[in-house]
């Protein structure tokens, strides 16, 4: 079930907010990763949970690695100086993307949700929120890794805990709301409660099967943690507004 649009016609707001979001993390994507080919820039921005449970900033050579499967050899980069607090990756890691497809895809849900939350609660409520959850998201991974002895020098970039906090306010506040999503190579229109609580129980499902793996890949724990946060906090964002 993948979505592609949804009902927007009670929208009664330009979602500034949500286009110039969408925007800088295209900018960062395409000036600053250069398409995801400037590692030096992403392993210096990213969040890494080490560094956020110990406060220091990690430094580390490049490496590589054997897949013991194929035989092929990979360079992975090492971590780079970061600049600023390492606290701060906690935001700047939200604008930065792994490839073309994990961009395109967090846009994709970015601009069929987001702008609904925005035209509900406005767009500095909106812009509040959405950080603060990519933050809280970021942090949810943090202890999951730590919890699971996972490794912990491993970085983690992305808008998708930030965009999982949107999905769970958007089943708070337009649970009913149609949903355009491919199914089967159809597309279907279904409530928001089915197409959203299906992609939460996935992330379940999967973040559950992952548990204490190692390597990379997603960051299922962010993304149940964006969620919970949007899904509780939206409210306290939406008082007062019509």
């Amino acid at each position: 079930m993948f979505p592609v649009g949804d009902d927007n016609r009670d929208r009664r707001t330009t979602p500034v907010v949500n286009y110039l979001l969408i925007a800088l993390n295209v900018f960062v994507f395409v000036f600053l990763q250069d398409f995801g080919s400037n590692a030096a820039f992403t392993m210096a921005f990213s969040t890494v949970p080490g560094e956020i449970l110990s406060g220091q900033d990690v430094v580390t050579e490049d490496g590589v690695v054997r897949d013991p499967e194929t035989g092929r050899v990979f360079e992975i980069p090492g971590l780079g100086v970061t600049p600023l607090s390492v606290y701060l990756t906690l935001l700047t890691s939200m604008f930065m993307h792994g490839g073309l497809a994990h961009i395109a895809g967090n846009m994709l849900y970015l601009w069929i949700f987001g702008d609904n939350i925005e035209d509900r609660v406005g767009h500095f409520r909106y812009l509040v929120f959405y950080l603060l959850c990519g933050v809280l998201a970021s942090l949810a991974h943090v202890a999951t890794t730590a919890a699971t002895g996972s490794n912990l020098l491993i970085p983690s970039l992305g808008a998708s805990g930030a965009i999982s906090g949107v999905l769970g306010g958007y089943l708070i506040l337009f649970p009913g709301r149609r949903v355009r999503v491919l199914i089967f190579n159809m597309l279907q229109e279904v409530p928001a409660l089915i197409a959203i609580g299906l992609w939460f129980v996935f992330q379940l499902v999967f973040g559950l099967g992952t548990l204490g793996a190692e390597g990379g890949g997603v960051a299922y724990g962010a993304h149940i943690g964006g969620f919970i946060a949007g899904f509780l906090l939206i409210r306290l964002f939406a008082i007062g507004r019509r």
